[in-house]
């Protein structure tokens, strides 16, 4: 792989466990130092940043943030210069999915489902654009399939990746040319843990996808390390779907 990341710092938000784990290690790996942001899996982050600096001492660190909260953009930003002194990449993983019908709307839904996927990736992506721009850097943002193809029963978290989808494309402009910003949209990658979606349903996705396969949270972390390398890249947003996206 090489390292084409040596000597830069990315902070990954919901980097300590599934997809955002296989993000934070392979821009490790490519030379990156990593600041990895948790909210609950503590264990996780510990675990995760152990294994990270065993590969390369003083390479990892973590910290506690409710992305809700007023504070943790400047918080994170705050972190990242205080650990490395630098920051390079941001990565805005960090999501909430969760069905909520027409009907049963509530405020609380639409805090933490847009608070998540849209609000806090605006509000970081802020702070620490300054940052990145010194050293012409990148934002990549974790989009989602349905951004363009609504998941029925999932109105408000469609309309937050939506959102983001849109934010991507904005912050492109908004802070070209110092810093490129990039969306990467998974499909089928790692099923829910809490059985949101049942056999059926499943099985449902699979034959709508023409490679007939789930992927793995490291074909999402393949695209975001070409994305934070790609230095004639912005404002795109990569479909990592198995082709899914090309049913209509």
């Amino acid at each position: 792989m090489g390292e084409p990341l040596a000597g830069k710092v990315a902070l990954v938000t919901g980097g300590a466990r599934r997809v955002g784990a296989a993000i934070a290690r392979r821009l490790h790996a490519a030379g990156a130092s990593l600041l990895i942001h948790y909210r609950d899996s503590e264990a996780d982050a510990a675990k995760l940043v152990a294994e990270l600096n065993a590969a390369r001492a003083k390479s990892a660190s973590a910290v506690k943030a409710e992305l809700l909260a007023p504070i943790a953009p400047r918080a994170l930003v705050g972190a990242a210069l205080d650990s490395f002194g630098r920051l390079d990449v941001l990565v805005n993983n960090a999501s909430s999915f969760f069905p909520v019908a027409i009907g049963h709307v509530e405020a609380s839904h639409w805090e933490e489902l847009v608070g998540s996927n849209l609000r806090a990736p605006l509000f970081i992506s802020q702070e620490a654009a300054p940052e990145l721009a010194k050293h012409s850097g990148a934002i990549v943002n974790i989009v989602d399939i349905h951004a363009e193809r609504p998941l029925k029963g999932y109105p408000v978290y469609t309309i937050a990746k939506g959102g983001l989808a849109a934010l991507t494309r904005s912050l492109a402009r908004e802070l070209a040319p110092h810093v490129r910003v990039n969306g990467v949209a998974p499909g089928a990658i790692a099923w829910p843990e809490d059985g949101q979606f049942d056999a059926e349903e499943r099985a449902r996705i699979l034959a709508t996808t023409p490679l007939a396969r789930t992927g793995s949270p490291e074909d999402v972390a393949q695209a975001v390390h070409f994305l934070a390398c790609a230095s004639y890249v912005t404002g795109q947003i990569i479909a990592v779907d198995g082709g899914r996206s090309l049913f209509v």
